[in-house]
């Protein structure tokens, strides 16, 4: 077997991997971009849940950190009382989606929309877990998750000029910028 400088070989029961410093590089900076994804679109999350209930007083005598006096009460919660629930998990997720998308060193796109993913799948648990409105679980999981992904990419996009694409091949073999 022969390994030179930039190749690693790392051989398992089974199997082997073959990964050189660059290409490891951009796999822990792209695990890098989940984790840092996850964590930032959470805390804004979880950021505007708690300020929610100083900018729209939830119903008199409900406690929103009780799972069953918001069980009990959420006949009494108006549309307004959804305005931060759902702002806190749009731009939860963009914010998660923009950094995944400036963070990952490839596939940044997919990235982004991995983390769009988790919070949807975050956003279809608290439906089943969390008393709402039809209406307002429909417009959460419609609206607030792979949207906000997709607006996360193009916000990217425009901020890296255009470096988070590839460049495509163009007339004579030179590379143009798309």
């Amino acid at each position: 077997m022969v390994v030179n400088q930039q190749t690693a070989v790392v051989v398992g029961c089974c199997c082997s991997l073959s990964l050189g410093n660059k290409h490891m590089k951009t796999i822990l900076r792209n695990i890098l971009a989940v984790v840092i994804g996850v964590a930032v679109g959470g805390s804004v999350n979880m950021a505007l849940i708690i300020v929610s209930p100083q900018v729209i007083a939830p119903p008199a005598g409900v406690d929103v950190t009780d799972s069953k006096s918001l069980s009990a009460a959420m006949h009494l919660f108006e549309p307004k009382h959804f305005v931060f629930p759902f702002l806190a998990h749009a731009l939860g997720t963009l914010s998660g989606a923009l950094l995944a998308f400036l963070i990952a060193a490839s596939h940044r796109c997919v990235f982004a929309y991995a983390i769009g993913a988790v919070f949807l799948a975050g956003g279809i648990a608290a439906g089943f877990m969390i008393p709402a409105p039809l209406w307002f679980i429909i417009l959460d999981l419609a609206a607030a998750y792979i949207p906000m992904a997709w607006i996360g990419t193009l916000l990217g996009h425009r901020i890296l000029g255009g470096a988070g694409r590839k460049p495509e091949a163009g007339p004579g073999g030179g590379l143009n910028k798309t």
